[in-house]
């Protein structure tokens, strides 16, 4: 299957959609933000990293910021905070690029390493990005969080990208039925940067029927 341009979805969404479905729905589908700390520290950390006029060599190693990215197979569209350009003789040829050279996605993430595979699914879904632009294959990259200032490397195995295009396959579904789903409230709402807007805690609201009955089970027992 390929899509369109006009249906392609915000990579960066992955995330998103990961960690919470209603929230990637308030926001890619509602077109709800709210900002936090969390995210203001975020975009902070990533200004200085997105400079797509930035190009970088270090030996035999090239490194692009804010490298646009696409997959009219996944149908997603985004930026790569950095890619680096490995010379290997095992690697691609690479237009304007002398030699050969493996292709190592990288992305910036405020704080520590999560509980959860928020983060490696996002950097997969660029994996996957960039081996559907450079017909490559691509085995690992990183994820660089400021707090402990040290990369993690991930490993792309056939599992996890599999899994990655599963997810894929979900938010597209999601955002073609253009339906917010509920969801039951847990201890990451209290992070969550739409909590104000998402209201989980209405959740737990009686509905007024069940209250009117209440009402009239009281009445009926009166003496």
């Amino acid at each position: 299957m390929s899509y369109s341009e006009e249906d392609y979805l915000m990579l960066s969404g992955i995330q998103h959609f990961a960690f919470c479905r209603r929230q990637w729905a308030l926001i890619h589908i509602e077109q709800q933000w709210e900002e936090n700390l969390r995210t203001m520290d975020g975009i902070i950390l990533h200004e200085h990293v997105h400079n797509p006029e930035f190009h970088e060599k270090r030996g035999d190693t090239i490194i692009t910021r804010a490298m646009a990215v696409s997959s009219s197979e996944l149908g997603l569209a985004g930026e790569c905070d950095a890619v680096e350009f490995h010379r290997n003789s095992k690697g691609i040829s690479i237009f304007g690029m002398e030699g050969k050279y493996i292709v190592i996605p990288v992305e910036y993430k405020r704080g520590s390493p999560k509980e959860d595979d928020c983060d490696v699914l996002q950097l997969t879904a660029q994996a996957l990005c960039l081996e559907d632009m450079l017909c490559c294959e691509i085995s690992y990259g990183y994820l660089y969080y400021g707090e402990t200032r040290h990369r993690l490397k991930v490993q792309f195995d056939s599992s996890l990208k599999e899994r990655t295009r599963k997810i894929i396959t979900e938010m597209h579904q999601l955002y073609q039925s253009r339906h917010t789903p509920k969801v039951k409230r847990t201890k990451s709402c209290n992070a969550c940067s739409l909590k104000h807007i998402c209201l989980p805690e209405l959740d737990k609201t009686p509905k007024a029927s069940a209250y009117l009955q209440k009402i009239l089970h009281q009445e009926d027992n009166l003496p």
